[in-house]
C-alpha cells in the first residue's frame, strides 16, 4: 500500500467518521442540537472537499495507485451510508430512502468488482447519470445535518426534496449500469 497524499487523505476521510458520528452522541448539555448539528455539517462537508481533492492531488502528482482507486469509493461509500443512517435515526430521512441509496451503492460496488473480475470493467464505468445522483446526494445530505433555515431559506425543505430526486436518480443510475452490464452478465454466467 502506497502512502501518499492522495491515500493519506483518503484514510483521513475514514477516520472523520467516528468523529462525524460521535458528536451526535454527545449529551446535550455538553453540546446544543445546534452546535451538534453544525458541527457534523462541517465535519461530511470537509470530508466531502477532501474526496475531490484527494483525487485532483492524484492526478497533478501523478501518485494514482490500485489501492487508492480502490479506498477512495470505499471511504465515500462509508461516509455516506453512516451519514444517511444518521439522518433516519435523526428522522430526517424515511429509512426506504436510506436502504435504496445504500442498497444501490452495495449492488454497484459488487457488479463492479465482479465486472473487473471477468475483465469488463469498461462497460460499468461511472456514467453522467451517476454523477448526477452524487451531486444530490453530497447537497442534501449536507442541508439535512444542518436542519436550520439560512435567512429565508428552509434548508431541510430543500435537502428533503434533493434527497428524493438523489433516491430516484440511484434507482435510474442503478437501472442504467445494470443494462449496460446484463448482455455481458449473460454471456459469463453460461460459463
Amino acid at each position: 500500500m502506497p502512502l501518499n497524499i492522495p491515500n493519506a487523505l483518503t484514510w483521513a476521510r475514514i477516520a472523520m467518521i467516528p468523529l462525524f458520528v460521535g458528536v451526535f452522541y454527545l449529551p446535550d448539555t455538553w453540546v446544543s442540537p445546534a452546535q451538534k448539528n453544525l458541527f457534523g455539517t462541517a465535519v461530511f462537508v470537509l470530508a466531502a472537499v477532501t474526496d475531490w481533492f484527494d483525487g485532483y492531488l492524484a492526478r497533478v502528482l501523478r501518485q494514482t495507485s490500485a489501492f487508492g482507486a480502490f479506498l477512495d469509493p470505499v471511504a465515500d461509500k462509508l461516509m455516506v451510508a453512516a451519514a444517511l443512517i444518521l439522518l433516519v435515526q435523526l428522522a430526517r430521512v424515511d429509512a426506504i430512502i436510506a436502504v435504496i441509496i445504500i442498497g444501490r451503492e452495495i449492488t454497484i460496488s459488487a457488479l463492479r468488482e465482479w465486472m473487473a473480475r471477468v475483465g469488463e470493467s469498461a462497460s460499468v464505468a461511472v456514467a453522467y447519470i451517476g454523477k448526477l445522483k452524487t451531486a444530490a446526494q453530497m447537497t442534501a445530505i449536507p442541508l439535512l445535518l444542518y436542519n436550520a433555515p439560512l435567512s429565508s431559506i428552509d434548508l431541510r425543505f430543500v435537502g428533503s426534496i434533493l434527497i428524493y430526486v438523489a433516491a430516484a436518480l440511484t434507482l435510474w443510475s442503478m437501472g442504467y449500469y445494470l443494462r449496460r452490464a446484463m448482455p455481458r452478465l449473460a454471456r459469463h454466467m453460461d460459463r
